[in-house]
């Protein structure tokens, strides 16, 4: 059941975070498994084996969760991190944020160039407003994002955008509803909290697994 008493679907599903100890919905999340050797796996697609570790899609969560040695407390088991889990964790997000853009692109559900999604946008044919985080801040504010919530990604630099586009930069692109486009938002929403989240109050106990 959800906190307002509806019964949980899978995608409403909610763990617990081993490090500030809020409970979350799963989209809010990082996912980690016991990979071999004992060692800590990001499982950023959430389907790989295992007992589930929960770390809010936070930088400061996840570094706190490393410094307080507070995945072993989750796994209940002695466990290996990397030194360079946090990066690790960005890198694979900011993939995966590109790769499903490049999908979506692919479909003809993610158009790019600057008229064309202007238009777009205008013309309310567009769910979802892409624009770099390094383009200008005068030339994107020639665009507003569509109304409503969670209508404007910009936590992927240019190259990146350009990456999902097979171009060398892209500053401005958009999405269509439906598709992958609920995916890509939250996985763009994941990865602009490990790129410069809010900290969290603290480590607390507490962990579900899936």
């Amino acid at each position: 059941m959800t906190r307002g008493g509806r019964p949980k679907t899978k995608d409403q599903a909610e763990r617990r975070c081993i490090a500030t100890g809020d409970v979350l919905a799963k989209a809010d999340l990082i996912r980690f498994v016991v990979g071999p050797e004992n060692r800590i796996v990001p499982d950023i697609a959430g389907k790989l084996p295992g007992r589930g570790v929960w770390v809010s899609a936070n930088q400061d969560a996840l570094e706190l969760a490393v410094k307080k040695k507070l995945f072993a407390r989750g796994a209940k088991q002695a466990v290996e991190v990397s030194a360079t889990l946090v990066s690790d964790v960005e890198a694979l997000l900011a993939r995966r944020v590109t790769d499903l853009l490049s999908l979506a692109r692919k479909s003809g559900d993610a158009i790019t160039g600057f008229e064309k999604v202007k238009d777009a946008v205008v013309s309310g044919s567009v769910a979802v407003l892409l624009q770099a985080s390094d383009g200008s801040r005068g030339q994107k504010a020639k665009i507003r994002p569509p109304s409503g919530a969670k209508t404007l990604i910009s936590c992927l630099n240019g190259q990146e955008l350009g990456l999902a586009f097979g171009r060398e930069s892209v500053i401005h692109a958009a999405l269509a509803a439906g598709g992958l486009t609920k995916r890509i938002v939250e996985d763009a929403a994941r990865l602009a909290g490990v790129r410069n989240g809010p900290a969290p109050d603290g480590a607390k106990e507490g962990n579900k697994d899936e």
